[in-house]
């Protein structure tokens, strides 16, 4: 390297960065949001936030498993590295091909993130990350290595390493130092190195094989074997502690024919696929499980429509209420729980805020429920794409070993939306109707992110599971997408592939290929996505829509009949109309769902109907209307029995009161045993008084087999519609971002702008003012450069003359202070206009503002 190339290579972070430009610095702060948050003044500041520890962790925690590998090569490497000696620490001796190839985007992608500066005949780790991943006795690295010859001797006495001088047939030395550096030649020679090891015993490079790979500290007796004196007498074991030997980095790197890994992975390994379906086949199969999707969070919120489960003291739902849930859904609590979630997430159900809190529908549910089935579908998809909310973790403990409800807290995971995208992307690159081998996406997700994997959860059990809280989260992103349609038969459906905005897929070689589990695709090997700006909530949205278009035409025609049957139930061949399925709903429970839905006729159900507001000539013309066969005369005689006896019995308040124009029926009230805990005693000969609530007493009554109807005070009958219970107007709950959000191209433009200004300001050469020594223009440290008002005035004026740019310091109305470099186009009425810099723009600036000027130098960029 020639001296203009020395003086001109970068001698820190910040001077590397100063010579970016902004395509660079734009993909720096879009890989670490956190370095402007907030802006930093200039660039040494950015550099400075760019080397703490707080932020380079999260940036190796981003890192792909090849490019974690070559920071920690680097980590273990000579301080500064030449890319050849990386290289040949990656490769090995042998140099394979594919760390060759690969590991110019490592370096790169290194470089982008401010992790490592530097030319390729100088390359660094900054310093954090260096202590972060370089071994130590507390912090192994991970590449097994141990320290060097050098690290390992410091303290030894001089003797002893003479000792090992002569034992290797290395000549003394007069110091340490230059003892040290020549048994670390020795040692980093393959030639004389292969020599020293071939005269040792077979049991001594059995030890040494033993520490190769790490950990690479072993424990010896104060007697060590014969074949352990061996090795310690020459160096090849290093005493770092009584009773403790270590294995020098370079003697571990001979072994291991100079590679710092045992296996580099320089390839992401493939997502292979499990079997093909035709996309046809997907495509449908995902709307038959939307559509089924659909019903079972209207069954949910229809279980809850008068009122849902108690809230716990520290909230969510209690283990008692997720299994009567899950009993109403007919699904697993697990299952169950994910429902419930959505339902939250989508802002369908909150809690009531009463006194006695309960879970309760939203006024979000009533126009939810107006939208297209597609429409409703995509609403759902899209919440839960983004929902940090972790479903799969309910049962679990959390790290104060408290119980994980549904609805509850602590159930965020930052990383689930990343993790959910991510798998959804890995699907979208199959060919089109290609389903995963699950432990595939595993593994690529485990390469995509090594340093997340650590993570672990405590379960329901006690125990820690072995698999890291991504792997989880994406064996339950896998099983979600199934349930909710965005995928078919495990492959991605096109609604699905709309949703997050990827590209159409790459088709099979034939379309008409036999379809089974036994069909396996090719391998298809992936790309690291490149880094893009974050989608912003128009392309959200814009995804969302095109997911509902390409549903919409899926779904069947909702139907407006059903075959009524005469063991009172009713079947649905397909989907209802809005209209006939809430009226039925009511008037029917479900029995059984599926392609189609089977309702059953009940006396608690006629009742139900009727205490809707419907009379019994109302639904037997609903019935007539709707039904493709005759109306069965059992269902005939069913409602008309019920109505006959419905509202004879009238409960109201007094505390609650019952009264009916048939005293005998009163006698019969009475005279029952059940009817005791009710504390009925009568007022009149009509009237019977109660000590039991209203709601209480009308329960009671129903049970006992009486059809009481509730009044208000003006005595009329009350009508219980299905959907009177509605909280207040709620929110949906916000996502938990996963640190700091990622910036736009508007902000980081802003955000690049505002930097490199301040960065001129501060950079820019002045020339010395009036007893300054320094050349820093009356500016000692750095600081606002300080004038009086006549020397500023004067200087203003003198520039607005000379066309000169001027340094100022400017204190704003909040009181902050910044440096800006001007160039002064008029100075009148106390204030001065000028072309800003710093700024790129022309501003005017009050005088009394600026706390002092300064020339710049004449060779000031």
């Amino acid at each position: 390297m020639s001296t203009e190339e020395k003086s001109a290579a970068p001698r820190s972070l910040a001077e590397a960065l100063r010579v970016r430009d902004d395509v660079s610095l734009a993909a720096l702060l879009r890989s670490r949001p956190d370095l402007i948050t907030p802006v930093p003044t200039d660039l040494t500041q950015l550099a400075t936030r760019a080397g703490t520890r707080a932020s380079v962790v999260r940036a190796l925690e981003r890192l792909d498993r090849f490019a974690l590998q070559t920071a920690e090569a680097l980590a273990v490497a000579p301080d500064p590295a030449s890319y050849g000696e990386l290289l040949a620490l990656m490769g090995g001796d042998e140099q394979d091909p594919a760390v060759a190839a690969a590991l110019p985007r490592a370096t790169a992608l290194l470089r982008e993130q401010a992790l490592v500066w530097g030319a390729d005949d100088r390359l660094r780790l900054v310093r954090t990350a260096r202590e972060l991943l370089a071994p130590s006795p507390q912090h192994p690295s991970p590449t097994g290595l141990g320290p060097t010859v050098r690290e390992a001797t410091a303290g030894m006495s001089p003797g002893r390493i003479q000792e090992i001088l002569g034992a290797v047939g290395l000549p003394s030395t007069h110091d340490p130092v230059s003892a040290v550096s020549a048994l670390g030649a020795l040692f980093a020679d393959r030639r004389r190195m292969a020599a020293l090891l071939a005269g040792l015993p077979e049991e001594s490079r059995e030890v040494l094989a033993r520490l190769v790979w790490g950990p690479p500290y072993g424990q010896v007796t104060h007697d060590p074997a014969p074949h352990l004196r061996a090795l310690l007498d020459r160096g090849l074991l290093l005493p770092t502690a009584p009773g403790t030997v270590v294995l020098p980095r370079e003697v571990a790197l001979h072994v291991r024919a100079g590679r710092a890994h045992r296996a580099p992975e320089p390839v992401p390994p493939p997502v292979e696929a499990a079997a093909t379906h035709r996309p046809q086949v997907v495509d449908a199969t995902a709307a038959g499980q939307a559509l089924a999707a659909l019903a079972t969070v209207e069954e949910l919120l229809k279980e809850w429509d008068e009122g849902g489960p108690a809230v716990l003291r520290a909230g969510g739902l209690s283990v008692r209420d997720l299994k009567r849930t899950a009993v109403a859904l007919d699904v697993p609590e697990p299952v169950a729980a994910f429902w419930v979630e959505l339902a939250y997430g989508a802002g369908l159900i909150a809690s009531d805020g009463e006194a006695d809190e309960r879970y309760a529908a939203t006024p979000a549910y009533d126009e939810w429920r107006e939208l297209p089935p597609a429409e409703r579908w995509a609403h759902l998809a899209a919440t839960w794409l983004t929902a940090t909310r972790t479903p799969g973790v309910v049962g679990g403990r959390d790290a104060k070993d408290r119980a994980l409800s549904a609805l509850g807290p602590n159930l965020d995971r930052s990383a689930t939306p990343e993790v959910r995208h991510r798998v959804l992307a890995l699907l979208a690159g199959l060919p089109e109707g290609a389903a995963p081998v699950e432990e595939s996406v595993l593994a690529r997700l485990r390469w995509e992110r090594p340093l997340r994997g650590p993570q672990r959860e405590q379960h329901a059990s006690g125990a820690a599971r072995d698999e890291d809280l991504r792997s989880r989260i994406a064996r339950w992103t896998l099983s979600e997408a199934e349930l909710l349609g965005v995928t078919g038969r495990g492959a991605l459906a096109a609604p699905g592939r709309a949703l997050i905005g990827a590209p159409d897929a790459p088709r099979p070689a034939a379309e008409d290929e036999p379809e089974g589990p036994g069909d396996k695709l090719p391998v298809h090997h992936h790309r690291l996505p490149p880094a893009a700006a974050p989608p912003t909530p128009a392309d959200r949205a814009a995804a969302t829509a095109s997911a509902a278009r390409l549903l919409a035409p899926l779904f069947p025609e909702p139907l407006d009949h059903v075959l009524l049957q005469a063991d009172l139930t009713a079947v649905a061949p397909g989907p209802l109309e809005r209209e006939l399925a809430d009226v039925l709903g009511v008037l029917a429970d479900v029995e059984s769902k599926g392609g189609a839905t089977v309702y059953r006729f009940t006396p608690g159900s006629v009742r139900r109907a009727l205490d809707a507001g419907q009379s019994a000539a109302d639904l037997h013309a609903f019935l007539a209307r709707h039904s493709r066969t005759p109306v069965p005369q059992p269902l005939t005689y069913l409602i008309d029995d019920v109505a006959r006896r419905h509202g004879r019995l009238r409960v109201g308040a007094a505390s609650a009161y019952v009264r009916c124009d048939d005293d005998a029926t009163l006698d019969e009230i009475l005279a029952d045993k059940r009817a005791a805990a009710l504390g009925l005693r009568r007022l009149a000969p009509t009237v019977l008084a109660a000590q039991a609530e209203p709601a209480a007493l009308l329960e009671g009554l129903r049970a006992i087999g009486f059809a009481p109807a509730a009044e208000s005070a003006a005595g009329d009958v009350l009508i219980a519609r299905a959907d009177s219970r509605r909280t207040p107007p709620r929110a949906a709950p916000e996502p938990v971002p996963d640190g700091p959000p990622a910036p736009d191209d508007t902000l980081l433009a802003a955000a690049i702008r505002a930097v490199r200004a301040g960065d001129l300001a501060s950079t820019a050469p002045r020339k010395p003012g009036p007893g300054d020594e320094d050349g820093a223009g009356g500016a000692p440290g750095g600081a606002l450069p300080r004038t009086g008002a006549a020397e500023t005035l004067a200087t203003m004026q003198a520039a607005v003359l000379t066309g000169e740019a001027l340094w100022i310091g400017y204190v704003n109305a909040e009181g902050a202070a910044s440096q800006r470099v001007i160039a002064p186009i008029r100075v009148e009425g106390g204030f001065v206009t000028a072309y800003d810099h710093t700024a790129d723009e022309v501003r005017t600036y009050p005088l009394h503002r600026v706390t002092g000027v300064a020339e710049l130098a004449d060779d000031a960029g």
